[in-house]
């Protein structure tokens, strides 16, 4: 009978220590079933203070250009949907990334937070990463302002530096190999429009694109690490597009 309550007791506790860092493993809607959606609770989150430090990285030179725009709300959409009340949820989460991107002062308290609300899952912690220095690649280059950000956001999280640069390289390099389109004709072939379409559906085609290929934070789940690379660099290809037709069009 002993045996059988020691075996009881133990099975409860690896079962709580299995959903403790089953928490930490994967976002979805059964996760934050009851969660209380609030301006508070929201900050607070690993999600919530992901997308606040991603305000850094978008604006740390100055500006959020249009890919980078496009990135941030698709991302807003992915982060909001494993939310109880999505819309409220993206609403808020929109709110939190335009108050931080405008400040700087908080980078590194930021960063600790998301260091600690994901110390049990290093996986989760490399992903975040990850994706900051994609957002910080999105305009093509990287300048040495978001640079700088994201060493003070990787040694508060105090992330492996050879990991760190090792990401970073792979980007850099990946970036170095993504080819511009040679020809208009190759843009439009791209983008899957015709040259004969107007810019309002072009756009529309372009923006299409850019949410089936971007990376999705919370999909990206389980996949492997060559996932937000290739994303990536389709992202840059179907972005490059578009910037030719626009160009050429005045």
């Amino acid at each position: 009978m002993g045996n059988i309550l020691l075996l009881t007791l133990l099975g409860a506790i690896f079962y709580y220590v299995f959903k403790s860092y089953a928490r930490y493993e994967t976002y979805s809607k059964e996760t934050f079933k009851d969660f209380s959606i609030s301006y508070d609770s929201l900050k607070k989150n690993e999600l919530g203070l992901f997308v606040a430090l991603s305000a850094k990285v978008a604006k740390a030179d100055g500006r959020v250009d249009a890919l980078e725009a496009e990135l941030i709300s698709n991302m807003l959409d992915d982060i909001s949907s494993v939310f109880p009340e999505p819309h409220k949820a993206k609403a808020i989460l929109k709110d939190i990334f335009n108050e931080e991107k405008n400040r700087t002062d908080n980078i590194e308290h930021l960063a600790h937070a998301l260091s600690h609300a994901t110390k049990r899952s290093q996986a989760m912690q490399h992903q975040f990463m990850q994706f900051l220095i994609q957002l910080s690649f999105a305009d093509g280059e990287v300048t040495k302002s978001e640079e700088t950000i994201l060493a003070t956001i990787a040694e508060a999280m105090q992330f492996d530096p050879n990991v760190y640069h090792a990401i970073f390289d792979q980007f850099e390099q990946m970036m170095q190999n993504v080819q511009p389109k040679q020809s208009l004709e190759d843009a439009y072939k791209l983008l899957g429009v015709s040259p004969n379409d107007d810019m309002a559906t072009i756009k529309k085609a372009y923006r299409k694109l850019v949410r089936q290929y971007h990376p999705d934070i919370i999909k990206s789940q389980g996949k492997s690490e060559s996932y937000i690379e290739e994303a990536t660099q389709k992202t840059q290809e179907i972005n490059q597009a578009y910037e030719m037709i626009k160009k050429a069009r005045g």
